[in-house]
């Protein structure tokens, strides 16, 4: 799928730039109730945000630890539960994140993308980009999660004062 890490990184980097207009929304924009909004499925822009910024901070765990090993104790727990609770761990995510000053939601949105950038860039090749399963999990953690959520993108955007 990717020949090289770089060429995955470049990509993940391109996807997520649209979510970055997240950040720079004024609180209130970051909060506006949504609900009943089926284009958002009830999220705030801070919802969305951290939705995605939490899943980014599980793929960061995974890559710190494939940066020293060759395997990922964080990734076999996060998967062993969600197949046990699977989306009450997004409904906790959201509420975590909702009681976040807006303060750490911009900072933490600011840097886990490039933290999760870089920490990709000292684990070895053989440990994600050439090893199926984890390019898969890199991949769902990033690329496609943000192309699934595009249309809320989309909708927080378009609903802005």
């Amino acid at each position: 799928m990717y020949a090289s890490a770089m060429e995955f990184l470049e990509e993940e980097h391109d996807a997520w730039a649209p979510f970055e207009a997240l950040i720079d929304l004024t609180d209130e924009d970051l909060d506006r109730a949504r609900a009943g909004d089926d284009a958002t499925h009830g999220w705030s822009a801070r919802d969305l945000l951290g939705h995605l910024v939490a899943w980014q901070e599980h793929a960061l765990a995974v890559a710190r630890e494939l940066a020293v090993g060759t395997s990922s104790p964080a990734k076999e727990r996060a998967d062993a539960e969600w197949e046990l609770r699977g989306d009450a761990i997004n409904a906790e995510l959201t509420a975590a994140w909702r009681a976040l000053d807006l303060g750490e939601v911009r900072r933490r949105a600011r840097s886990v993308p490039g933290e999760l950038r870089g920490t990709l860039t000292v684990v070895p090749e053989t440990r994600w980009v050439k090893d199926a399963d984890m390019l898969t999990f890199f991949n769902e953690e990033t690329i496609e999660h943000y192309q699934r959520h595009r249309d809320e993108l989309a909708a927080i955007m378009s609903d802005r004062d």
